[in-house]
């Protein structure tokens, strides 16, 4: 069995025999720079395997009557590090519209380490499972390696030990001296037995979390996009509706909770760490108030919540929505410390400080600091030192991760500024966060509103939508046409767009989602500016990884779904710049 990471190891296998189904998943996955090596059977694939092959991608139908005998031989002689991951394509494959029957509960369970995919899937549905899969498999051949490391060690070990037999054997006068170290080199060995099966449980941790991140960012884009579907409806509908004051609280009752909708999307984005940070300048204490009610509910009835807000604070230059998420995550702990029986208090300030004395502490300057104060058991010297280690944590197993300090002093770093803690063993726990002051005098977001939503300019400006979804793109079409004014033209692909742009000259702004099959929207956005350079371009998005736009200003980004002003106030920016 070849054990050996070489290009073969990051090498996508496919055997799907019915209709076109192989061809279509090799092409996408070569489309995002994956490397997939079509089999003609199950047999190619087991010889494909034992190569060294990433990953397989298996059609139900390609295993529901195959002898897997091989196959199966193939895993169970896997070693401990290694866990083969199988991707299963599930649903259409039978023929008359009827779905196939499923393959045996126990042809499935055969296979060990299998994701399931639903078809008809999403190109980057299949993309981000294979390419976890990868990734996965890669990890595997590093944690062989430190098991390689970790044998060596022990064998050296061994030896250590029989030496010490011998001068036994041969010279009583060092029995002493040899006892001592052959004592030394178990306990060198209990450490790193130790050692070793901590790196296994981070390992695993790791693989959680990858695969919360990965379910989280292929969701959003189509979540989002139900989202924007929704609330442009709502908008609709509440224009045309005066005299019902009944249903007119209904629809207000519906915005409100889409809303909520789409600030837990975000929310569960900041959790998989996959959205930039947006800071503008905001007022700390109103942060807190606003939460108030969400702490409260959270903490339950038998912990109180006081909050103490400073006087003349100063504005902070942070992301409003992730300090929300870091209070909670702060609070939460709180909680779980007390054992939901106690006094938590936030309260903020302002501070001006010198040198840090510790890593996690600020630069010296100014800061709006928010401590949140427990009355629970504290920490020792010993706990404090480990608090910000990432999966380091003192609750039992399974009821954290030990990533909420880390993920806290992440977010404050990032920020421009750190994290405090002072605590004591019966003496409760204080955590400060650090945020930068804001420059004198912004005390509002960079942008604000306009008080005219129509389009700028003495025409009636033209704006071009690219969006694969057609309900997306006539929700937002009917929106730039109803408040906006202008005319619109409409593509649901890349190609469409550029074929639109050539035909029509007097095209005032492109509006273009970044997530679509074929050309992604930054590819179009290249292509639009080779041919038509200046024209302005909003990129729309629902997708959690902004890394592809980290370039792109904020005033040229549009988050679906469009909650408020912010679409038209964006496109009136870029129509005036």
């Amino acid at each position: 069995m070849t054990t050996t990471p070489t290009e073969s190891s990051q090498r996508a296998l496919i055997l799907a025999p019915r209709g076109r189904d192989a061809q279509i998943a090799a092409w996408i996955l070569e489309e995002a720079g994956l490397t997939a090596d079509i089999c003609s059977d199950l047999r190619g694939l087991t010889a494909g395997i034992a190569a060294g092959g990433g990953a397989a991608i298996l059609t139900e139908e390609a295993i529901r009557n195959e002898d897997l005998t091989a196959l199966v031989r193939w895993i169970e002689s896997q070693p401990p590090w290694s866990d083969f991951p199988f991707v299963l394509l599930t649903g259409t494959g039978g023929g008359g519209g009827v779905p196939p029957p499923p393959p045996p509960p126990r042809q499935v369970k055969a296979l060990g380490n299998v994701v399931f995919v639903e078809r008809p899937f999403h190109p980057t549905t299949l993309v981000s499972v294979v390419s976890t899969a990868l990734r996965g498999r890669l990890r595997q051949y590093a944690e062989r390696a430190r098991l390689e490391a970790l044998q060596m060690s022990e064998a050296h070990a061994r030896a250590a030990e029989a030496d010490v037999r011998r001068l036994n054997e041969t010279l009583e006068a060092r029995v002493q001296e040899r006892t001592a170290e052959l004592a030394a080199t178990n306990q060198q060995l209990l450490t790193q037995v130790e050692e070793r099966e901590k790196v296994e449980a981070t390992l695993r941790q790791m693989q959680r979390l990858e695969a919360i991140g990965q379910l989280t960012s292929g969701v959003a884009h189509d979540f989002n996009n139900l989202l924007t579907v929704v609330l442009g409806n709502i908008g609709f509908i509440e224009k045309a509706v005066v005299a019902d004051e009944r249903l007119k609280l209904r629809l207000s009752h519906m915005r409100l909770a889409a809303e909520r909708g789409a600030k837990l999307t975000s929310q569960l984005l900041a959790f998989s760490r996959r959205q930039r940070l947006e800071p503008e300048p905001f007022d700390l204490n109103n942060a807190v108030a606003n939460m108030h009610d969400l702490l409260q509910s959270t903490l339950g009835g038998g912990i109180a919540i006081k909050v103490v807000p400073g006087a003349g604070l100063w504005a902070a230059l942070a992301d409003p929505t992730q300090i929300e998420l870091v209070v909670l995550n702060l609070v939460i702990n709180a909680r779980d410390a007390m054992q939901d029986r106690g006094t938590v208090t936030i309260q903020t300030a302002n501070a001006r400080l010198g040198s840090p004395a510790r890593p996690e502490e600020p630069e010296a300057g100014d800061y709006v600091v928010i401590t949140v104060s427990d009355t629970g058991p504290g920490m020792s010297e010993e706990v404090l030192a480990k608090a910000f280690e990432p999966f380091f944590t003192t609750k039992e197993i399974g009821k954290g991760s030990g990533l909420g300090l880390s993920q806290v002093l992440g977010f404050a770093k990032q920020s421009g500024g750190g994290v405090g803690i002072a605590t004591g063993v019966g003496q409760g726990t204080s955590v400060s966060i650090f945020l930068p002051r804001a420059p004198e005098g912004a005390t509002l977001p960079p942008h604000a509103r306009p008080s005219d939503r129509r389009c700028i300019g003495a025409r009636v400006q033209t704006i071009l939508i690219v969006d694969d979804d057609d309900k997306v793109r006539d929700v937002t079409a009917t929106l730039l046409a109803e408040d906006l004014g202008c005319v619109v033209l409409q593509a649901g692909s890349g190609s469409a767009a550029l074929d639109l742009l050539d035909r029509h000259r007097d095209v005032d702004l492109v509006l273009l989602d970044v997530a679509m099959p074929g050309m992604s929207g930054v590819e179009v956005a290249q292509q639009i500016q080779s041919r038509r350079r200046g024209i302005p371009v909003l990129f729309v998005t629902g997708y959690a990884d902004r890394s592809i736009l980290q370039d792109v200003s904020e005033d040229r980004i549009v988050t679906k779904p469009f909650i408020g002003d912010d679409l038209a106030a964006k496109i009136t920016l870029a129509l005036s710049s």
